[in-house]
């Protein structure tokens, strides 16, 4: 015991040595930044996104083929590259992945208030589109793909479920993740409340709405509400609908892919904005 007690003594006379800090494990100081940048693929999101200027760019990993394609939008941007081979991006992806030899990583694009997207909607009498349960990347890109082709104003898509803003989505999109704001809010119901208030026309599709799309002569502001295939609108999204409308189709299969839907509903508006919407509210 005495032993002891002198050992304490003696190391109560050193000075304390200073604790390094502690080393994160493999990776994790990496993780952190890379969950905060999204990767686009695909020639035609790349292409975009290098041409729009609100993307940050932090890497472009480009195969020799994708350099050439992307030439001019390189020349644009004055950014330079990392050259890599389809099968660098394919362990970097996952097998499976058509990245056409184009992988851009960047930061989210600049988040916009569904006030600023309902003050357009209004003064270009336009149309935004809301999905309600709409989680699959591929249908909400081919959504954004139409949106785009029609002069939507927005996309609205509840955050719980929304797939993520890059990847397969954004190719989906072939671009259009950089023309049309996608506006991600907490609550669905609240925000049709709040489109409505503003003056904007809520109008459901849902396949067993008893009058026709092409019934309803439409006029600006719109906003266009389109639920999941499988499970279509929720009862307390139709109930804050103005008008529920139905795709008219003749065929042996009835139902149409959301994405489908959205491009005649756009189709429609585009054909019949300026033609007198009576009796549609």
């Amino acid at each position: 015991m005495a032993r002891d007690a002198a050992r304490r003594a003696k190391g109560r006379g050193r000075q304390a040595r200073p604790r390094r800090p502690a080393t994160p494990g493999r990776g994790e100081g990496q993780c952190e930044r890379r969950d905060s940048l999204v990767r686009i693929y695909g020639i035609h999101a790349v292409a975009a996104a290098l041409a729009n200027p609100m993307r940050a760019l932090e890497g472009l990993y480009l195969t020799a083929n994708a350099a050439r394609r992307l030439g001019e939008a390189l020349a644009q941007r004055s950014t330079t590259f990392t050259p890599v081979t389809p099968g660098d991006l394919d362990r970097r992806l996952g097998a499976g992945v058509v990245h056409q030899g184009a992988l851009l990583e960047t930061r989210p694009l600049p988040a916009v208030a569904l006030e600023t997207i309902l003050e357009r909607a209004i003064a270009n009498a336009g149309a935004i589109l809301i999905l309600d349960q709409v989680t699959d990347p591929h249908n909400v890109g081919a959504i954004l793909r139409s949106a785009s082709a029609f002069g939507a104003v927005a996309v609205v898509i509840p955050k719980r479920g929304a797939p993520p803003l890059e990847g397969a989505l954004a190719k989906a999109a072939s671009g259009a993740l950089e023309h049309v704001p996608v506006v991600l809010v907490t609550n669905l119901a609240r925000t049709l409340r709040a489109i409505g208030a503003a003056g904007l026309l809520r109008l459901g599709l849902a396949g067993e709405a008893s009058r026709a799309l092409e019934d309803s002569p439409l006029s600006g502001p719109l906003a266009i509400v389109l639920g999941a295939e499988d499970r279509g609108l929720r009862q307390l999204t139709r109930a804050h609908c103005d008008l529920l409308c139905r795709i008219s189709t003749r065929g042996a299969v009835e139902s149409l892919n959301v994405s489908n839907a959205a491009a005649i509903a756009l189709h429609w508006f585009a054909c019949t904005r300026n033609t007198p919407a009576t009796g549609a509210r």
